[in-house]
């Protein structure tokens, strides 16, 4: 991070928190667009220090994300503490979040893209559970907390509820609680926090966002949830799955249901109980890339010719 950033040329940069300049609201505090001094575009996430838990998410969100660096993670630019007064300067992600492209109007996702989005939040995960010096539980993993960059590239954010888990420690006991419909059962239930509920919500949102349904739907009642529901139809997964996907026509269109059909099983792995039998995030990882890599090869010779043209080093036949 650079030298610290004054309040001053934080106003200065978001023309004084303009209204136009909003592009978030979050629960501790607001987001607003802004344009340093040098001309870098920026996303600045003020914090509403009147809000309970406000500073230590600042203090969390600082101490996590300062020594990260992986491309699928929200970058922390710089940041601004003084005592009525804490912000934080980020990355700007001009596409927005994954809860928009999924659900607002004139917003439209197609399967190979939700594919790469989620791989994307797979490989930042991965990171941040296997790869970091110490284990990072984000523990509020949802489709807002997704952003998308100019090339649709998804960084994870918002690690205000984070925890370091340190040295030999593969779990922790918390008061803070993530977001209903995601947080795994242990979490909720008993406050216990470890890389399992972290998958646990990334398997909730990969059916997410291939059925197009948020766990908060008002479908889900009682005994009814967005896991059951997509469970009972693992026989029949098309009948489940986002109408807007099936009707796309490629060449690919014939393994369109064996890809759904695993993209699914591997979203029900994520989310078994106990916690101890779920998948890791690297089997995540090389799962999804096996199934993409399963599409390339039915491609047609001159899209296969372009990819090794291209020289995408994306998929590896080693991963598979």
């Amino acid at each position: 991070m650079r030298t610290m950033i004054s309040q001053q040329e934080i106003l200065y940069a978001t023309s004084y928190f303009c209204e136009d300049n909003l592009i978030g609201k979050g629960s501790l505090g607001m987001v607003y667009k802004g344009v340093l001094s040098d001309g870098l575009i920026v996303a600045v996430k003020v914090f509403n220090l009147e809000l309970h838990g406000a500073f230590k998410s600042f203090e969390v969100e600082c101490e996590v994300m300062r020594n990260i660096c992986h491309r699928n993670l929200a970058k922390i630019i710089n940041s601004c503490s003084n005592l009525d007064f804490k912000a934080l300067v980020l990355e700007y992600m001009p596409n927005g979040s994954l809860e928009k492209w999924l659900y607002s109007h004139n917003y439209y996702l197609d399967f190979f893209q939700r594919l790469k989005i989620m791989i994307d939040v797979a490989s930042g995960l991965e990171y941040l559970h296997h790869d970091y010096s110490n284990p990072v539980v984000h523990c509020d993993l949802k489709p807002s907390n997704v952003l998308l960059d100019d090339n649709m590239v998804a960084h994870i954010s918002d690690f205000g509820i984070a925890k370091l888990l340190m040295g030999s420690v593969f779990m922790k006991r918390t008061k803070t609680l993530g977001t209903i419909g995601y947080m795994a059962p242990e979490y909720g239930s008993e406050g216990i926090v470890s890389t399992k509920g972290d998958i646990y919500s990334y398997g909730i949102m990969l059916m997410e966002t291939f059925v197009r349904k948020k766990p908060t739907d008002e479908m889900f009642m009682e005994e009814l949830t967005l896991k059951s529901w997509v469970e009972s139809s693992a026989n029949n997964i098309m009948e489940v799955i986002d109408v807007d996907l099936l009707i796309e026509e490629d060449e690919k269109i014939s393994l369109r249901p064996a890809c759904f059909s695993s993209i699914i099983t591997l979203a029900l792995d994520c989310t078994v109980e106990p916690p101890e039998k779920r998948i890791n995030m690297k089997d995540v990882v090389v799962r999804l890339k096996k199934i993409l890599n399963q599409i390339y090869d039915v491609r047609t010779p001159q899209l296969r010719k372009n990819r090794h043209e291209d020289q995408v080093p994306f998929f590896h036949p080693e991963l598979v």
